[in-house]
């Protein structure tokens, strides 16, 4: 498997001399019973055409690595940092950004090594990407936000929480590999334990992208395909690989962590998701002592396919209180 060696929880390895590919283009929350388990179905689970845009992104220089951003800039509201799911970039959160904006400064940004950040070698892990998270945090002055990491930022995010008690606000995770043993679909459970890599450069990193969007039912305007497209091409797509492959090493590490995790934690889950399904969230929530899961009637891209069910969870894991009235399922 590639990566580097176990290391002990909460203690970084020696990072290795990093390898970096160019540049392509506090609240307190109320307590909410250990699984404690909302199937919300929305009127109507169809394809979502995303027609919101997202502020102009900048480039920022976090611990020596060039990540793409957008920052609505308003420092009189609280704060929420969205992290970009894969093979997606910070767009993806363009559904919901406008809804989620009137509450909050917000703050998206392609971890390195996804979307149009820079990559690096030594952070392509979850242990090690959720310490790049918390310096982050700390460089733009964050406060103590409420991190929303689907996908690949699920395990980094509750890193972060569990090595950096105290220093976030909150989590809304979920469609992120977290079960043990490994409870994943194709093709990402081929991704994470095939041992052969190099077989994967072969194929064209826009038919993987595309395929990822149709198979799962997720229809975007063609500025933000084509900056999908764009994230992952030449070897981005197979070196992004990476940080899934890490999976089976340091997910167990995390779920010796998650009992101490005293963050609260909103975890999104989703009924039709075939590539993280549903276990991977029941996982989480049967070990986070402080924790809300909701199951949507969606998809994997529920942040593109349910976006307003998506960020009424947002803002209530915000709040703290209970602004979204999920319907269950009778």
């Amino acid at each position: 498997m590639d990566g580097q060696p176990n290391a002990p929880p909460c203690r970084q390895p020696r990072r290795p001399s990093s390898s970096r590919s160019d540049e392509p283009g506090a609240r307190d929350h109320a307590r909410v019973s250990t699984g404690a388990k909302e199937l919300v179905v929305a009127d109507r689970w169809a394809m979502n055409t995303t027609t919101s845009t997202l502020p102009a992104t900048t480039t920022r220089v976090i611990d020596g690595v060039k990540v793409r951003i957008a920052d609505t800039e308003i420092s009189n509201r609280p704060t929420i940092l969205l992290t970009s799911p894969w093979p997606e970039s910070l767009y993806a959160f363009a559904p919901i950004w406008d809804t989620l904006a009137m509450h909050a400064r917000l703050v998206a940004t392609d971890l390195p090594g996804f979307g149009r950040s820079e990559r690096s070698d030594d952070l392509l892990s979850p242990r090690a990407m959720g310490g790049f998270m918390m310096s982050l945090i700390a460089q733009l002055d964050l406060g103590r936000p409420l991190i929303v990491a689907p996908d690949v930022g699920t395990p980094a995010a509750l890193f972060a929480a569990a090595c950096h008690r105290g220093k976030i606000g909150g989590l809304v995770v979920g469609a992120g590999g977290a079960a043990v043993p490994l409870q994943l679909g194709d093709p990402l459970a081929s991704w994470v334990v095939d041992p052969d890599l190099d077989k994967y450069r072969s194929i064209d990193p826009h038919v993987i992208v595309n395929a990822a969007l149709k198979n799962n039912g997720v229809e975007v305007s063609d500025d933000i395909r084509a900056d999908y497209l764009a994230s992952y091409e030449g070897d981005r797509f197979v070196e992004s690989m990476r940080y899934a492959r890490r999976y089976p090493d340091e997910l167990p590490q995390l779920a010796e962590l998650l009992p101490t995790i005293t963050t609260p934690v909103t975890i999104i889950g989703a009924l039709h998701d075939r590539v993280v399904p549903v276990p991977n969230a029941e996982f989480l929530a049967d070990r986070l002592p402080d924790n809300r899961l909701v199951i949507l009637d969606s998809g994997h891209f529920a942040w593109e396919q349910t976006p307003d069910d998506y960020a009424a969870i947002i803002l209530d894991a915000l709040h703290g209180t209970r602004l979204y009235e999920a319907k269950r399922a009778s």
